[in-house]
């Protein structure tokens, strides 16, 4: 009698929702104007599992160059620190518009996606 009024009083209670990582703080952030940064750092609500996340980086608009094409920029190393992904760029990025892509899960591996733009003056 004990174990089915313990095995339903635990069935009322609400569940526990796992959430997945949610960017708290980004440098560069979003939609700023900086000059010639040599690294990115984004900061999330919760540890993240390196093995599932990461970043990319577009040059989507260069002064000067009114067709410029989306180029990525690859080769610069990234590490997981706790809750925050860190690319250490090895030069300055030059002057123009970037859209950095960003996905990260938690240890309950749920994960969360999204992106934003910024301009290096």
């Amino acid at each position: 009698m004990r174990i089915t009024a313990l095995v339903l009083a635990l069935a009322a209670l609400p569940a526990v929702a796992q959430a997945a990582p949610s960017l708290v703080e980004a440098t560069p952030a979003a939609n700023a104007e900086v000059t010639k940064p040599t690294a990115l750092t984004l900061t999330f609500s919760e540890d993240i599992e390196p093995a599932l996340s990461g970043v990319d980086l577009v040059m989507t608009a260069m002064p000067g160059m009114a067709h410029h094409k989306p180029m990525p920029i690859t080769g610069f190393p990234t590490s997981v620190e706790g809750r925050a992904i860190k690319a250490a760029l090895p030069r300055p990025l030059p002057t123009g518009t970037y859209v950095l892509t960003w996905h990260a899960a938690g240890s309950d591996r749920e994960g969360a996606k999204g992106n934003y733009t910024f301009k290096v003056r």
